[in-house]
């Protein structure tokens, strides 16, 4: 495989936007999509709560928006997803997408409203390592996702159950449905047979990372934000991915989503085959670590340990509100309050990038 290009810029709020459509400039955007086809927008709502790091920011969408037109990408619509534990149409307000899809005249569709679009049984043509087996009953997939190009737009983050977040853990969200968390267990396998779907189903595919605000620690919700100051973007999944779990300070083949697609062939996760252009990451190191919260201790125990075998009761019977219930009283009601809220705050008041988000109105 022939290497793959990375654009990663450095930038500040002052440049924010034209920085972004000199990125997607870089990483030949118009090679990579189809002009002829909708471009689907796929933003990143890991909390609906504006934890800073946590989500697609405004001006990551804006900026990639004004990035897409310039180059006559102008049929634009934005999709999005709900999770057991996360309110899209709640997390879109309060993260201002919708300020930006409002400015821009974006429309909005939502994957899991069968007036916008409807799950239908899919059978992909690549050998599969497990979502035929998670769903023997069969993969479903929204239809209005076939024959569009599609543009993830993660943030740099850790993540707590596959070490780093971004480009291939996007399309969790859009192409499965809500029984989604039946393959965390698999989660790996999963990224990587879901990147293989895409690129039989898309006519085009391009992620755009902003790490202006980096995420570190247990993510991809109870985060410890830091200042990066980084905008990176590529037609390659795995290789976006690789670079940022470099300068977050992972070894990108150590991580075994990114590893198990560059050895399938699906992009390139090996360093040395992929060129970065732009801003030198070669010092670059965050030294991030993952750790836990109590969330991710009672997934530790139940997806990968001793109790795997009873996750079918767990999590495929009405016992899974009990979870969704806990989840939502750690995280929205006591860490949020107890911790979130604050660092939030903090963030809007002492950063120059908190005070750009006040300024989306």
């Amino acid at each position: 495989m022939k290497k793959s290009k990375v654009a990663v810029l450095k930038t500040k709020p002052e440049s924010i936007l034209q920085d972004y459509v000199k990125l997607l400039e870089m990483a030949e955007i118009e090679s990579a999509l189809d002009k002829n086809a909708e471009t689907i927008l796929k933003d990143n709502i890991s909390w609906h709560l504006p934890m800073p790091s946590a989500n697609t920011t405004p001006w990551q969408l804006e900026g990639t928006i004004l990035g897409l037109k310039k180059h006559g990408f102008e049929r634009i619509v934005a999709v999005e997803n709900k999770t057991v534990v996360t309110r899209p149409k709640h997390g879109e307000k309060l993260n201002k997408f919708d300020v930006v899809y409002s400015k821009y005249k974006v429309p909005i569709l939502y994957n899991f409203e069968p007036e916008h679009m409807k799950w239908i049984e899919y059978k992909p043509k690549s050998k599969l390592s497990a979502l035929d087996k998670i769903f023997p009953e069969g993969i479903r997939l929204p239809d209005f996702f076939f024959g569009k190009n599609i543009v993830h737009l993660p943030t740099m983050k850790c993540h707590i159950y596959t070490t780093t977040t971004g480009a291939m853990k996007n399309a969790f969200g859009g192409l499965l449905n809500t029984k989604r968390h039946y393959a965390h267990s698999w989660i790996h396998e999963t990224l990587v047979d879901l990147l293989k779907i895409q690129k039989e189903i898309h006519t085009g595919i391009f992620a755009v990372m902003d790490g202006t605000t980096a995420g570190n620690g247990p993510g991809p919700r109870t985060l410890k934000p830091v200042q990066t100051d980084l905008i990176l973007a590529s037609s390659d999944q795995v290789a976006i991915d690789a670079v940022a779990a470099k300068i977050m300070g992972f070894d990108p083949m150590e991580i075994d989503y990114i590893r198990m697609a560059d050895e399938e062939g699906l992009g390139n996760g090996r360093l040395e085959k992929i060129e970065i252009v732009g801003f030198d990451i070669s010092q670059l190191n965050y030294k991030f670590t993952v750790g836990d919260n109590l969330a991710s201790r009672v997934g530790d125990f139940i997806w990968f340990g001793p109790l795997k075998r009873l996750q079918k009761l767990f999590f495929r019977t009405p016992l899974v509100y009990i979870f969704v219930l806990a989840s939502e009283i750690y995280h929205d009601r006591f860490w949020w309050n107890a911790k979130g809220r604050k660092i939030f705050n903090e963030w809007k008041q002492k950063t120059p990038w908190g005070k750009l988000w006040e300024a989306y109105r």
